[in-house]
């Protein structure tokens, strides 16, 4: 559990030079390289319900504010709020009329009960009837609709009421201002596009099917054009104006005694922004917020690097490239003490190929920037072409590559203030089988270097040594780094080689698919303790 309390421990170094831990990171398989938060693009993919797990389109999303129309939150405590049964004694006109919906007679009747519900009360011959009521209740708090008078419904899933907003009205007309704004906007880029756009002839063809000969002819004959698109002009509105005229507080405000229970919390007011009231028996219902399925794509090649199954019952991914399925996981075993000034270190191969693992020394200042000028280059290299293409260039350029989308790579900012024993040699750990765990085969005795504490099925623990620069502050963590190298097998260029045929897999080509990666990763060893001489 230490492992997952302390993730900053073992950081690993994305492209872009951030430092995160191999849980927070991904692996382009088509780059074959790392990718942190930051350096894939997120892509919505469905919106659903996280209580009923109803699917709603993106279009009915807008529609609905981005909430449920059939699950509630409890405005006290936040949780989901529950649909509770009841019977009620109800007169039978009243029971009548709710059985004959949508008839005149009905709804006559409906009326009368209404317009005089105390002479129904009072009418003691009239006969009463059970019916099922239906209330919202919070199942941990024990609030209910009850609290606030809002009247039951007759089926579960009942319209309850909504409550009325003093502001509804202006920002309505703020919003249709800014939608009118937006979409005059875009007309405006729309032609200014569509005039800087270079025509393909000086003469074209009237024989084309743009019904560009259909458009002609009604210039000569001086008609109009068909479809005019008509410009927008924002709709006026009247702006807001400050006043220094604020109205004094009441009296009882300062004279009253103060009962925080009936009093919301920061909280409750935040959840309804809308009107934020300052007591709780004014605190209404809100639909529960929709939750979302995101992809992940790599920024770089454009490839899918997440990617979750559209049902929301779902739980499963379609591609799944986690950084921990393809990347070693090292892990930190045991620091230097004051007896033994090294360390161990757990390496695990997450593959089902066998890792040729090569610890080797970070690479100095000079070498970063040269590495950060070559990627610089590589990207927008990829970009121009990208950009030049006959497909880009026919396109809108709004869908074209820009490079600025890429994040820029920077120098890592973490300082190392010990020096590391690194091995003398290479090593391999063999490739994860999950019966392994589960078999009673003793391995072998081999000879091992002598850095190799032990080793068990995909697992190999190293012990390398650790000093310390001299003149170290004793409240600073010390902190070690190294360049770890480990044989990947590319699945991408297997697939391709197999398509291709069977001839192409020996060879030369067979050995392509295997490749040597490299991947910076600092371990944080905590701060120096303080030896008491005797």
């Amino acid at each position: 559990m230490a492992f997952f309390n302390l993730l900053n421990r073992v950081e690993y170094a994305c492209v872009c030079g951030l430092l995160n831990p191999l849980t927070k990171l991904y692996f382009c398989r088509h780059c074959a390289k790392l990718r942190c938060g930051f350096c894939v693009c997120h892509e919505v993919d469905s919106n659903f319900c996280s209580n009923c797990l109803e699917n709603i389109p993106s279009s009915e999303t807008k529609i609905r504010k981005n909430r449920c129309n059939t699950c509630f939150n409890c405005p006290s405590c936040q949780h989901t709020l529950s649909v509770r049964a009841t019977n009620t004694t109800v007169p039978l006109t009243a029971a009548a009329g709710d059985s004959k919906e949508g008839s005149p007679v009905a709804s006559a009747a409906e009326d009368s009960s209404k317009a005089k519900p105390d002479a129904a009360k009072a009418t003691p011959g009239a006969k009463q009837v059970t019916k099922k009521m239906y209330y919202l209740a919070c199942l941990t708090c024990r609030w209910n609709s009850h609290d606030i008078g809002l009247p039951d419904q007759t089926v579960p899933s009942g319209q309850w009421p909504e409550p009325e907003y003093p502001n509804a009205t202006r920002f309505a007309l703020l919003l249709e201002h800014y939608q009118s704004v937006v979409l005059h906007d875009k007309q405006e880029r729309q032609e200014l596009w569509r005039r800087k756009t270079l025509k393909k002839s000086q003469f074209p063809s009237l024989t084309d099917r743009t019904g560009l000969t259909v458009s002609m002819m009604r210039r000569q004959m001086g008609w109009t054009e068909g479809k005019v698109q008509l410009k927008t002009t924002p709709t006026p509105i009247n702006p807001s104006v400050a006043s220094d005229e604020v109205d004094e507080l009441p009296d009882e405000l300062f004279n009253s005694e103060v009962n925080l229970k009936t009093i919301t919390t920061l909280t409750q007011r935040l959840a309804q922004p809308a009107k934020q009231s300052a007591s709780v028996n004014q605190l209404y219902p809100q639909h529960n917020l929709l939750s979302i399925k995101r992809s992940l794509r790599c920024r770089q090649c454009d490839h899918n690097v997440i990617k979750s199954e559209y049902n929301p019952t779902s739980i499963k991914y379609r591609i799944a490239l986690f950084a921990s399925y393809h990347v070693p996981d090292v892990r930190l075993v045991r620091g230097p003490d004051a007896t033994d000034g090294s360390l161990i270190l757990r390496i695990t191969n997450p593959t089902i190929n066998e890792m040729t693992i090569t610890i080797m020394e970070l690479p100095t200042a000079e070498e970063e920037r040269l590495m950060i000028q070559e990627l610089k280059a590589s990207t927008a290299t990829a970009a121009e072409t990208a950009g030049t293409s006959a497909v880009g260039a026919a396109l809108n350029p709004a869908f074209t590559r820009v490079s600025t989308l890429l994040e820029e790579p920077r120098m890592i900012d973490r300082t190392v203030n010990a020096i590391l024993k690194l091995p003398d040699s290479s090593f391999t750990i063999n490739q994860r089988d999950d019966s392994a765990e589960f078999d009673e085969v003793v391995q072998g005795r081999q000879d091992e270097p002598k850095f190799i504490v032990w080793r068990k099925a995909n697992h190999v623990a190293i012990r390398l040594g650790v000093q310390t620069k001299p003149a170290l502050p004793a409240d600073e963590d010390v902190v070690v780094g190294f360049t770890l190298q480990y044989t990947y097998v590319n699945t991408v260029a297997e697939k391709s080689l197999a398509s291709s045929g069977p001839t192409s897999m020996a060879g030369p080509d067979r050995e392509q698919k295997w490749q040597a990666l490299t991947t910076r990763i600092y371990v944080n060893l905590g701060k120096l303790q303080q030896v008491s001489a005797e």
